[in-house]
């Protein structure tokens, strides 16, 4: 359900289309839940059903804008509060660690450089988005500033890490 309460948490700050919505996941959620267009104007469809959002205004092309209503945000407070995270503990990248004894030390060497790189590369990108989250007059962020920060910061302390253990891991394997 947390695409569901990731639209409902971003039309709480301010009523949006779902192209602006999509814009500010690319910016700012990617990190912590990335949508892809269609989930989002699906999503948007699913809760102007269920009453939690409604169209506050039409344009042109069809572009619809929506608003979080007092049912929405009801919902959005309770998940906050009340709704126990998932914390998934599945990570395919790591079965595959447990198994690198199958494979030779240079395709394992090279398996784990690979994910350092991974996490190297997508660390820069969130480093990218630093000044933009941190932007309080931002269109798209404007009050979403103190959340999208510490949830970039905890991709950023993630992806560090995981480039450390990349090379730590590389160090250990025989």
């Amino acid at each position: 359900m947390s695409l569901r309460h990731a639209v409902l948490g971003l039309l709480s700050e301010r009523p949006a289309s779902g192209y602006d919505l999509i814009k500010v996941f690319n910016v700012s959620l990617a990190n912590v839940w990335p949508a892809t267009q269609s989930q989002v104007y699906t999503e948007l469809g699913k809760l102007a059903k269920a009453g939690l959002v409604s169209v506050a205004a039409e344009g042109p092309r069809g572009r619809k804008e929506y608003s979080i209503t007092e049912a929405g945000l009801a919902e959005l407070r309770h998940w906050i509060t009340d709704v126990e995270p998932t914390r998934v503990r599945r990570d395919d990248m790591l079965l595959r660690v447990f198994f690198l004894s199958q494979i030779g030390r240079e395709e394992a060497v090279a398996y784990l450089r690979e994910q350092g790189e991974h996490a190297r590369e997508w660390h820069e990108h969130l480093t990218s988005l630093l000044q933009f989250v941190e932007d309080k007059d931002a269109d798209l962020t404007q009050g979403l500033a103190t959340g999208g920060r510490l949830a970039l910061e905890w991709g950023l302390r993630v992806t560090a890490v995981q480039q450390e253990w990349a090379t730590w891991s590389e160090e250990r394997i025989h």
